[in-house]
């Protein structure tokens, strides 16, 4: 996988998925070092704006800068929901809290 505005920036994994967070983590650590270098971050080309090659996948790749710090979160959710998250957690072999995070990483790949 390769970021076509981040020339030399390629993101590896087994899967869609491993693929997705590697590129994540690289575009985070692309925008500690330019700010650490006091320069500018660039901008993300508007997707409707790209053409990728046939047989290709167009993703976004969100710039969510981590902190570090976890903050306890209460959710009121129906409880389907719950149930949904919970069975799919499992499946996953993730906490609630680790499905939660990857599903709202998800969203924000497919543009928010």
């Amino acid at each position: 996988m390769t970021f076509p505005d981040l020339p030399g920036i390629v993101a590896m994994g087994e899967t869609m998925d491993e693929a997705l967070l590697h590129a994540e983590e690289a575009l985070r650590d692309y925008a500690v070092e330019a700010e650490r270098d006091n320069a500018q971050v660039a901008e993300p080309s508007p997707m409707e704006r790209m053409s990728p090659p046939l047989g290709s996948v167009l993703v976004a790749v969100p710039l969510i800068r981590l902190s570090g710090r976890t903050i306890r979160a209460n959710l009121t959710l129906d409880e389907g929901i719950i149930a949904f998250i919970d069975a799919e957690a499992r499946r996953r072999s993730m906490t609630r809290g680790a499905y939660v995070e990857w599903m709202t990483r998800r969203i924000a790949q497919q543009g928010g």
